[in-house]
């Protein structure tokens, strides 16, 4: 099968142009999902000429198949669970309370690895455009927004380069518009539709805020 985009890079670019009606605007913030969904928003902030900024967002991986999201925690103890998964993998409470344990203590060197002391960016009354490299449950993303609710934004936007036929519903109102490059009824795995899905580094995304924040001083 020929691959949708080269790498993230392109991903982002692509995606930038299915979201230019929010250029140029001093009230949009472009919030990336490390690992992999920094290098989309960093494409997509430039383009727009907003602000970049991340978001850390940590899966719940079930014990028996890691990659496939049973839940996720986010920034400022926003927590998503998606029990009929749970039930159905039979995961134990004591399972389930390891791998978030883990999470959390994940999640916390994440968030001080990238943001290097610095806060958050204040998104009250702004348009948040939330980037992520693909997705395949929601999970993420819908962890994600609940994070974001409580910090008072006036609109939140998900926006991917890929997702399955239907994500839209998976997400419900948790968001308030959502923008896709693609949406293939045909979908294994977000890394299917990249040339290049090589793994991105925490130093990666460190290099990339810090571009970021230069371009916008």
């Amino acid at each position: 099968m020929e691959r949708a985009f080269i790498d993230r890079a392109e991903a982002g670019r692509v995606l930038a142009r299915q979201l230019g009606a929010w250029a140029n605007r001093s009230d949009v913030v472009v919030l990336g999902l490390p690992r992999g969904g920094v290098p989309v928003a960093f494409e997509v902030a430039d383009a727009l000429g907003a602000q970049l900024d991340v978001l850390v967002v940590r899966k719940l991986g079930l014990p028996i198949q890691p990659e496939l999201a049973m839940g996720a925690i986010a920034s400022g103890g926003a927590q998503y669970v998606d029990r009929m998964l749970i039930d159905d993998a039979g995961v134990t409470q004591i399972e389930f309370e390891r791998v978030l344990g883990e999470a959390r203590l994940e999640l916390a060197e994440r968030e001080q690895l990238y943001r290097q002391a610095r806060p958050p960016v204040d998104l009250t009354g702004r348009i948040v455009i939330v980037v992520d490299d693909g997705m395949a449950t929601g999970a993420t993303l819908l962890a994600a927004a609940r994070a974001l609710r409580a910090r008072a934004p006036a609109k939140i936007i998900a926006a991917l380069p890929v997702a399955p036929a239907g994500a839209d519903a998976r997400l419900g109102d948790a968001v308030d518009d959502f923008v896709c490059a693609l949406t293939p009824r045909m979908f294994f795995s977000v890394g299917q539709f990249y040339a290049d899905f090589s793994e991105t580094t925490h130093d990666d995304v460190c290099n990339l805020l810090a571009r970021g924040r230069r371009d916008a001083d």
